[in-house]
């Protein structure tokens, strides 16, 4: 059963420093056991972070739909795991008002840094919260997940202009907005025809991203994480996609010498 000084101690074993920006995906199943549950680990993240910023996602991208469109981000729950769910509620943080993949934040800036998802016509529109992971040399972690969950990286692909990841029309939303007025917005989903969810083919750039020093795995309770760069990660595929820019849909792998080659010379 891990305590919550337990797990202030991976965190520095991580090398994290109290500072730093950091948006964490996560699995509680993968944790393992922990003294007060999903609310431990929030404490444990709140604590460490508080003079940071610790951002997770708060992603509602399941459940809104043109029929379920009213996106109310006090209400609304994330479809993506407790974690993120106990964080949205707790006192001080603020979540953006993005309808499908908004985020919620705590610490040094948070308010600041959520602002204006309720102008952006994209999931992850450059610009917006998730691209602005690397205008704040944020750190990544992936707890007990790999990066089928990493939405960086389709903040990345919307940067470099990847084909074939939107709509061709947008869906309308409502956004309840802080004054209880509603907003109305249009948003392009994610969306290629070969493969619905198109995260699932992000694990081909795993290695790619622990050879070139984007990524290292670490530890947190039982949980087998994955530590990222966000500014790396983005160099790291922008290499890798500079090959072909589909290749993540087109191909089965990645051909090692993509990255490889220039790394030996």
């Amino acid at each position: 059963m891990y305590s919550k000084d337990d797990l202030l101690k991976d965190l520095y074993n991580m090398g994290l420093q109290h500072t730093d920006a950091i948006m964490v995906h996560s699995s509680m199943k993968a944790i393992g056991p922990v003294e007060g549950g999903a609310d431990t680990v929030v404490d444990a993240f709140m604590e460490y972070f508080k003079d940071g910023l610790f951002m997770t996602p708060t992603h509602t991208w399941a459940q809104m739909s043109e029929e379920y469109s009213l996106f109310d981000p006090k209400e609304e729950p994330a479809c993506v795991g407790i974690i993120p769910n106990v964080f949205r509620k707790r006192e001080g943080v603020v979540r953006s008002l993005h309808p499908t993949h908004s985020i919620a934040a705590y610490g040094q800036a948070a308010e600041e840094y959520v602002k204006g998802e309720d102008d952006v016509t994209t999931p992850c529109q450059p610009g917006g919260c998730w691209s602005r992971l690397f205008d704040i040399d944020a750190k990544i972690l992936m707890l007990g997940c790999t990066h089928i969950r990493n939405t960086f990286i389709h903040a990345v692909e919307e940067h470099l202009n990847v084909p074939e990841r939107l709509t061709d029309e947008p869906v309308q939303f409502q956004i309840k907005m802080p004054d209880e007025s509603v907003k109305e917005v249009f948003i392009h989903r994610h969306y290629n025809p070969l493969q619905p969810h198109i995260s699932e083919e992000y694990d081909k750039l795993a290695q790619a991203f622990y050879d070139l020093g984007a990524a290292r795995k670490v530890k947190f309770g039982d949980a087998e994480c994955i530590l990222c760069e966000a500014r790396k990660l983005y160099e790291v595929t922008e290499k890798v996609l500079s090959h072909e820019i589909n290749c993540l849909i087109d191909r089965k792998e990645i051909p090692r010498e993509w990255w490889e080659k220039e790394e030996k010379k």
